[in-house]
């Protein structure tokens, strides 16, 4: 089982995987209703490497990016579940509506994302490259979408 981190933890964790020689894969979203297509990509994710991180957005910054009524579980309920599941070694909460300052401060050996982005819009693409690591993208999930569940449940 996983655990939730401050990002302090999350640092210390990267340093003793990179001591190690560990691929430390680094991963991030809102997982605000968690579906099977995010259970795929934590799957995949902890198949390419030895230590996966998940960067989860905090609930101010999900309300931002997703609006009124979201996100729809607080973020200590989301990182609880998320650090729960078998693939996940740790959960870290950041604030900002982007990732880009924990992969900076990470610089994880993979970063991966799910396939609703092209290669060149994965934020923190660019802090992983020139590190020589690499970026994955994981294909999506057909039918799978927190915000049509979302919707769907809004409709009864």
């Amino acid at each position: 089982m996983g655990e939730i981190l401050t990002r302090d933890d999350a640092l210390r964790r990267r340093a003793v995987a990179r001591a190690l020689g560990r691929r430390f894969v680094f991963t991030n979203g809102c997982f605000d209703v968690l579906h099977a297509g995010h259970v795929a990509l934590l799957q995949r994710a902890r198949s390419l490497g030895d230590y996966l991180l998940v960067g989860l957005n905090s609930d101010r910054s999900v309300h931002r990016l997703k609006g009124d009524g979201r996100p729809a579980q607080d973020e200590r309920s989301r990182a609880t579940v998320l650090a729960a599941l078998m693939p996940v070694d740790g959960v870290v909460l950041f604030e900002e509506d982007t990732p880009l300052e924990l992969i900076r401060d990470l610089v994880p050996d993979i970063l991966v994302k799910g396939g609703d982005y092209a290669k060149d819009q994965i934020v923190g693409r660019d802090v992983v490259e020139s590190a020589g690591g690499e970026v994955v993208v994981v294909p999506l999930v057909p039918g799978q979408s927190s915000s049509a569940l979302v919707e769907k449940l809004r409709q009864g």
